[in-house]
């Protein structure tokens, strides 16, 4: 899930009140008491996954990983599910599952989708209300096919730094990668499974994370060669998907996410065939509509007019407001104004959400529908499930999502990797294209959702049509949902096919 919020307010926070230190405390140069030593819950379980029998083995706890002098720096927590009875491990396939923010714990695929249990929210955008929360059995768990670790990086879920180390330390587009490359390492080491099959699966920045994970496995003498890359709703690079002034890119690539959400709410009459109409838009946005942004006050006025009277048609937006937005459709404005003769805004995460403002005078919505729909299902069901089911028992709460980890991630790296310290956008697609290009074996699997306004898929397709990616390498899919697709039941198990086909090579 992918909570970077387009309202800079969101990000304002309150530091508290001073604490004054007490009679006692360490001083601040004290070294630190020596962690506990990790702690691990194991538990037996079967079920039935794609009309299979399987019995498992749910490994939920902390790992310890160290420094180079082999003092710890943080305890990563994690589930594993592995199959019993294995007679080759080495055959076995493992994919690590993780979701993104950053500053999210692996909750969401690992109920949404891929774990043996799963939260039934409702199908068709509704809010999941009040509990209790229907948690089921999920039959689409992939358990038959590859064993499945979900990962919740540092400051997330019971993740956290230890010894000398800080939190802070490991929240960066750099050192987050390396812990969770790391962390694979390890847990192959401790489980024997450096031959397996090797799969990452990640969501919104956990795309971003799981590209820039491939490539620090992807190099040196310790090198881990991949199978696939599960990508869902994919953001890798930044460019295509923050609306700055002076940067039109954004405004073409979010354009048929758009039009796909305006026919969902009925805004525009539905087409004929709304997938040859969305690759009119497409068309429209590359040809004719980031040109004209990019002329800016040199578009003469009647192209601008040509390009408004299409904006309006392909958005359900009146010419007169689009001219008063200098023709930008930005995101959050649009969730304000597609449906506002209604009292209606649409959700970011997904626009088939719908919420309601304290007024509907306002440029932007208060909330985003999607996300408060189904936030308060997901926490209550994943702290249910690991202390009931799971038998976890921790001295701590469990961080869903942790606001400072956004606020405060590094995007660009060590001062000593980069050449100039400019300002800019974090693009890891370059990444991307070096691994495949290193790793003939490596595939690749894109899901999109039509109505996501988070990581909208026409971004995804511009960015892969540059950056040295090999598109014909890319199995791109497409969904009837948005950021989190698989709260759409039909969605989810057209995913776990295309995750399946992923790790199968079967049609």
């Amino acid at each position: 899930m992918m909570f970077a919020p387009d309202d800079a307010s969101v990000l304002r926070g309150f530091d508290g009140p001073e604490v004054k230190k007490k009679d006692g405390d360490k001083p601040a140069d004290a070294k630190a008491e020596p962690p506990a030593p990790p702690k691990k819950f194991t538990t037996r379980h079967s079920g039935t996954f794609h009309g299979k029998k399987v019995g498992y083995e749910a490994i939920a706890g902390e790992t310890h990983l160290k420094d180079g002098a082999g003092k710890p720096r943080c305890s990563i927590f994690s589930t594993g599910y592995i199959k019993d009875g294995e007679k080759d491990p080495t055959r076995r396939p493992v994919t690590f599952v993780f979701n993104g923010g950053p500053g999210s714990a692996s909750l969401w695929l690992h109920l949404g989708v891929f774990g043996p249990k799963r939260l039934a929210v409702p199908s068709d955008g509704e809010n999941a209300g009040v509990a209790p929360y229907p948690f089921i059995d999920n039959a689409l768990c992939p358990l038959d096919l590859t064993d499945l670790v979900f990962v919740d990086p540092v400051g997330t879920g019971y993740s956290r730094a230890i010894g000398e180390a800080k939190n802070e330390e490991f929240w960066g587009l750099d050192a987050d990668a390396t812990m969770i490359a790391d962390f694979i390492r390890q847990w192959l080491t401790d489980n024997r499974r450096w031959s397996s099959p090797l799969y990452i699966a990640g969501e919104s920045y956990g795309t971003t994370r799981a590209v820039a994970v491939a490539g620090k496995l992807h190099g040196g003498l310790s090198n881990v060669t991949l199978n696939g890359l599960a990508l869902i709703s994919v953001i890798i690079d930044f460019h295509t998907a923050r609306f700055e002034k002076g940067n039109p890119l954004p405004d073409a690539c979010f354009l048929p996410t758009c039009t796909a959400s305006a026919i969902y709410h009925g805004a525009l009459k539905r087409p004929a065939n709304r997938d040859k109409l969305l690759d009119e838009v497409r068309t429209f946005a590359i040809e004719e509509y980031l040109p004209a942004m990019l002329l800016g006050s040199r578009l003469g006025k009647k192209k601008r007019d040509e390009v408004k009277a299409k904006l309006a048609r392909y958005t359900g937006l009146s010419e007169d407001w689009l001219e008063r937005t200098n023709l930008r459709v930005e995101p959050t404005r649009f969730r304000k104004e597609l449906l506002r003769a209604k009292g209606k805004t649409v959700g970011r995460l997904d626009t088939r959400y719908l919420g309601e403002d304290y007024d509907d005078a306002g440029e932007f919505p208060e909330s985003d529908p999607a996300g408060h729909g189904i936030g308060g299902a997901y926490t209550a069901a994943m702290n249910d499930y690991l202390t009931r089911t799971l038998q976890v028992d921790m001295d701590r709460p469990y961080t869903v999502f942790n606001m400072d980890a956004l606020k405060n991630w590094d995007w660009y790296g060590p001062k000593e990797k980069q050449q100039l310290r400019w300002p800019g956008y974090v693009n890891v697609a370059p990444e991307l294209g070096r691994v495949q290009r290193e790793n003939p074996g490596l595939k690749v699997l894109m899901a999109n959702g039509l109505y996501d306004l988070a990581t909208p898929f026409f971004a995804v397709e511009t960015t892969i049509a540059g950056n040295g990616i090999d598109a014909g390498r890319i199995d791109m899919t497409y969904y009837e949902a948005g950021h989190m697709m698989y709260v759409h039941e039909p969605s989810l198990k057209q995913l776990v096919g295309d995750f399946r086909r992923l790790v199968t090579g079967k049609k």
